[in-house]
């Protein structure tokens, strides 16, 4: 495909219209919204008016008459499409990571008998950092880190958990959710699902998987912001059983009753815990606006096409020069491409001085996120023309690209 036939395509694609809602500088190419989303204007507009008019004039008053204390159930019902749930399944608080430990310790709670947290070795390392704290802390637990491949074979009757990452971070490889959520509940186990590379770019359908809990951040597909507020799921099934370890008062069924007697708020909410941080609670609520009206699933083909696009340009100009590590089949991956190459920190920092930001995963790994908000196939085009040219010039080769940087 050349430019102008994708200039074409992107003119009639009925989603196209969405990247007028992202500010994106005109001199670069933005192939990193798997790590951190694109700013929409009318983020930075509500910001303001959030800093200046409900907490410079409104001060303490703004948590009734601006409605912060409603902010976490409201991002919930905005965030639950998104997520194939009802908005009483969903929490937003905390960061990932803290949220991941609730739902372990829930899920532990509801499994009380059995010893062993499943995941696989391709897992996000934050999430079996966390699962090793909570074996620590309980005693009673062990954390088993197995191949992917050997997952279902691994789960017996000493499973109370599988933890899984739906899409893999560095691969970009796709949980087939619903066939390992089943497989876990064959033996007896739960599953909990980190949806932090999928939400808002892929079709998800927790319900639908039948999971028990999910977490995942907002910052990436969902565009909350640089550490926008978190998300925990808990099916239905499990409000009545389902505790947390971690209580505050925003979790209490009454929290301005100031009962120092704690009572469980109804549903997900009781995974709140402290004051919802207004700021980027507000940036996420705002963010999630350009959702209204998608349909998950057109965005994930959507995603499906871009990725498909980008390897099959990459194996036209590029040939046997890299190894494409993503899947080729649509259905097995997420919204990125993973390329293999021994210089791999080279190639990503040369690309970034020409304005091609995907971002490196060491030791070989340049990634690539195609966020079907805003990413345009003409980009693609163009991102793969600068790959073959520093190849074929040899410029990733200086050695200023060859020096050690920190890429978040």
């Amino acid at each position: 495909m050349d430019r102008r036939t994708a200039a074409s395509l992107d003119a009639q694609d009925p989603l196209g219209h969405l990247r007028g809602r992202f500010a994106l500088p005109d001199d670069v190419l933005y192939l990193d919204g798997n790590s951190l989303g694109a700013l929409q204007p009318r983020v930075a507009e509500r910001l303001r008016g959030v800093v200046e008019a409900e907490w410079g004039r409104g001060l303490i008053r703004s948590w009734n008459d601006a409605g912060w204390v409603e902010m976490p159930r409201r991002v919930a019902e905005r965030l639950a499409p998104l997520l194939g749930a009802v908005p009483e399944e969903i929490a937003v608080t905390d960061s990932t990571s803290a949220n991941l430990f609730k739902a372990l310790a829930a899920a532990h709670r509801l499994r009380p008998d059995r010893r062993v947290i499943l995941t696989d070795d391709a897992n996000f390392p934050t999430d079996v950092y966390v699962a090793h704290g909570l074996a620590e802390l309980t005693g009673n637990l062990e954390v088993r880190v197995v191949p992917t491949a050997e997952v279902e074979r691994h789960l017996d009757q000493d499973v109370a958990v599988l933890l899984l990452t739906h899409v893999d971070y560095r691969s970009g490889r796709r949980h087939d959710a619903a066939a390992q959520t089943a497989a876990a509940h064959a033996v007896g186990a739960l599953a909990v699902w980190d949806l932090s590379h999928s939400v808002g770019a892929l079709h998800v359908a927790l319900d639908e998987w039948q999971a028990d809990l999910a977490v995942g951040c907002t910052y990436k597909y969902c565009n909350g912001g640089p550490g926008s507020p978190g998300f925990l799921y808990i099916a239905t099934r499990w409000h009545e059983e389902a505790a947390t370890p971690v209580r505050g008062w925003f979790g209490h069924a009454r929290p301005f009753a100031f009962d120092l007697g704690y009572q469980p708020a109804p549903g997900a909410e009781r995974f709140l815990d402290g004051s919802p941080p207004v700021l980027s609670m507000a940036a996420l609520e705002t963010a999630l606006e350009v959702f209204e009206g998608v349909d998950i699933t057109a965005l994930d083909a959507r995603a499906g096409e871009l990725t498909g696009l980008f390897i099959d340009l990459v194996d036209e100009h590029l040939g046997t020069e890299v190894e494409v590590v993503t899947p080729r089949d649509a259905a097995e991956r997420g919204a990125q491409v993973s390329l293999r190459h021994d210089a791999a920190g080279p190639l990503s920092r040369a690309l970034v001085t020409r304005g091609v930001i995907g971002d490196h995963r060491p030791p070989d790994l340049v990634r690539f996120g195609f966020a079907p908000l805003y990413v345009t196939r003409v980009e693609v085009v163009e991102a793969v023309e600068h790959l073959a040219d520093l190849f074929h010039s040899g410029d990733w080769d200086r050695p200023e690209f060859h020096r050690e940087a920190v890429v978040p």
